[in-house]
Parts: structure tokens; C-alpha cells; sequence
């Protein structure tokens, strides 16, 4: 009998050690909150509108009673706005709260429901700002809680199971949707309607998840979380940082209009590598020498825009993006703003980050 038990207790350890936890001793995984269509409503199941950030984190939880098998769970609202409001102050907040989180050691991993929209801002500046190893899975969903073939609980679901899998620890912050796995630096909204809305078209998937079965294809490409020289636990204000998009005979007053007003950095949404008209160069030259921060990115998809490649970025003062397209570029460009406005020493970030 006494043999037996020592050989039932090597058993159990030995399960405990492969998969990471005992089966008494769930990972304590917390869910924040703040809207989107996952917390949507719809007074039909079949109709295309509906009103974003409707449902609140308890009912988001209850709507997926399997994960209590996975993870002990516990739900916070830090906002319940659809994503297209989203704001520096609730950025602030959940980067805040993120920390927190983080530095408890009755937390294992952090899961954010999100709208689509502006998901892929969130998730790079939390990205950048977080202050953890521990994983942070940012989950939305495409269709609303009251829709037909709903997206958002299996979505949710995974989410967990990725957020308490000690695999995605020291990832950076990652995307859990349509069960892939993005990382948040690579990640873009390429769809208006589609389940599968998102790609990391550049880097590709950094994994997968199946009802909850991970896969991990790469680590991330870039510095990211605890590499990150960005931190905002002390921050109260982001600088203003617009972006404007460049097209066919772009009149150059919309710079002017940016700057002043008070605009601290431009990001442009170039045609081709970056490029502009001549009229819109010259305004932003103009910009630069008066110490706003004038970075090119463009709005093709996908590609790399090149420090010097048409445009004389040397001469002018300008950054270039590299591979961020404008939405992360205004992400990173207000966040370098914090410590300084040297172009030389931004672009170096845009080349680290």
C-alpha cells in the first residue's frame, strides 16, 4: 500500500511538472474589460447593426462556463466603449492596472477584451509600456454577444487558455482571434466585416489556438514588455501626434493646420515608400526645422518604408517607419516623444522597436 502511494505521488508530480500546474491549482487569469462588439447587443440575431459596449465583464464570463476548467477567473470593467472611442485616458488606465496586475503573484496572466477597430494600437502600446512577463492576451470578436454563431466566447476562451500557458510568457503582448495567434507588433485589421479581420501580413502568425490547444510558431522579432525603455506608470498626458494621409494633388495647408495646431509630431500615411508631393515635403521640412517630429510610413498594406529611398530623410530630418504602418508609428512616435524630439534618436527606436 505504502508503495503504491509513493508511485500515485511520483505520478501526480510528474503531471504537475509537465503541464505546468497541479489539477487542484488552476492559473489565476484576470479579465479586463472595455467594450467593443465582443460586449455588443442586437435586438435580432440575424441583423448587421448593433451597439457596441453594451455587455458588461461578468456576463462576458458567464457566457463561457468552460472556463472555470482552465483557469481560476476573476473580471474587471475598465471601460465599455466601443473601440473606436478609445482614449489616452482608458490607455492610461489599463496600462496602469496591467502593471499592477502583473506584479501579483496571485495573477499568472492577463486577458483584454477589446474592440477591432483600434485593437492593434492597443495592443502595440501596451506592447511597449507593459512591465511584464507574465502573458497578455488582447481578445475582441467580430459579430455581437446576441448574434447568430456569436465569435466572441470561443474567442474569449482561448484567450484564457493562451494567457495561462506558461509557453506565451515572454512573448511580448499578444492578439488571440479567429484562433491565431498574433503578436501585437505585427498585427493589422484587414477586414470591415470578416471573422478572420486580422494578419500580421509583414512577420506572420506567432502561433495558434484550438479550443484551447496552443501551438507557438516564433518568439517576437522586436524589443518589446520588460526590453522596452517606454513606461507611463508615472505618465498623466500623451503628446499629440497626427497622421495624415497623402493622395493625388495633397494640398500642403493640412500640414500647416497639424501644426498648429499643436500637433508635437506628424506620421504620414505615404503613397508608395513614404512619399508625398513636393508642396506637402516642403511644409513638413518646414515643420521639422521648427522641432516637430515628421515620420514616414505608408499607406500601402504592407512593405518596409527605407530610411533615404526617394526621399533625402538625412537632409530634411525625417524618420522613417520601417515596417509600422501610421497607426503604430503615431503608437511609438508619441511614446519617443516623452523622451525626446531628436530625430536621430526616434528613428533609432523605429529601427529597435
Amino acid at each position: 500500500m505504502m508503495r503504491r502511494s509513493l508511485v500515485a505521488l511520483a505520478l501526480t508530480a510528474f503531471v504537475a511538472d509537465v503541464y505546468g500546474q497541479s489539477a487542484t491549482k488552476l492559473p489565476n487569469i484576470t479579465i479586463l474589460a472595455t467594450g467593443g462588439t465582443i460586449a455588443g447587443d442586437a435586438t435580432s440575431s440575424t441583423q448587421l447593426g448593433y451597439a457596441s459596449g453594451q455587455v458588461g465583464v461578468e456576463t462576458l464570463i458567464k457566457a463561457v462556463p468552460a472556463l472555470g476548467k482552465i483557469a481560476k477567473i476573476t473580471g474587471e470593467q475598465i471601460s465599455n466603449v466601443g473601440s473606436q472611442d478609445m482614449s489616452d485616458a482608458i490607455w492610461l488606465k489599463l496600462a496602469k492596472r496591467v502593471n499592477e496586475l502583473a506584479k501579483s503573484q496571485d495573477v499568472d496572466g492577463v486577458v483584454i477584451t477589446h474592440g477591432t477597430d483600434t485593437m492593434e494600437e492597443t495592443a502595440y502600446f501596451l506592447h511597449l509600456v507593459a512591465k511584464t512577463q507574465k502573458p497578455i492576451v488582447l481578445t475582441g470578436s467580430m459579430r455581437p454577444s446576441t448574434s447568430l454563431s456569436a465569435d466572441g466566447p470561443l474567442n474569449i476562451y482561448n484567450a484564457v487558455a493562451i494567457a495561462a500557458d506558461p509557453n506565451a510568457a515572454g512573448r511580448g503582448v499578444l492578439v488571440a482571434i479567429n484562433d491565431q495567434i498574433h503578436s501585437a507588433h505585427d498585427l493589422t485589421k484587414m477586414n470591415t466585416t470578416s471573422v478572420e479581420t486580422f494578419m500580421s501580413p509583414y512577420r506572420g502568425l506567432i502561433g495558434s489556438s484550438s479550443y484551447g490547444a496552443n501551438q507557438f510558431y516564433r518568439e517576437p522579432f522586436k524589443r518589446n514588455t520588460t526590453e522596452s525603455e517606454f513606461g507611463v506608470d508615472a505618465v498623466t498626458q500623451l503628446p499629440r501626434v497626427d497622421i495624415l494621409y497623402v493622395y493625388e494633388d495633397m494640398p500642403a495647408d493640412l500640414v500647416n493646420a497639424s501644426v498648429s495646431a499643436g500637433a508635437r509630431g506628424i506620421v504620414m500615411a505615404g503613397v508608395g515608400n513614404g512619399n508625398m508631393p513636393k508642396a506637402v515635403m516642403d511644409a513638413l521640412s518646414r515643420a521639422a526645422q521648427n522641432r516637430v517630429v515628421v515620420v514616414r510610413a505608408s499607406r500601402v498594406p504592407t512593405g518596409f518604408v527605407g530610411r533615404n529611398v526617394e526621399v533625402n530623410d538625412d537632409q530634411l530630418g525625417f524618420v522613417a517607419s520601417e515596417e509600422l504602418n501610421p497607426p503604430k508609428a503615431r503608437v511609438l512616435l508619441r511614446l519617443a516623444l516623452l523622451k525626446t524630439k531628436d530625430p536621430k534618436q526616434i528613428q533609432k527606436f523605429f529601427n529597435d522597436y
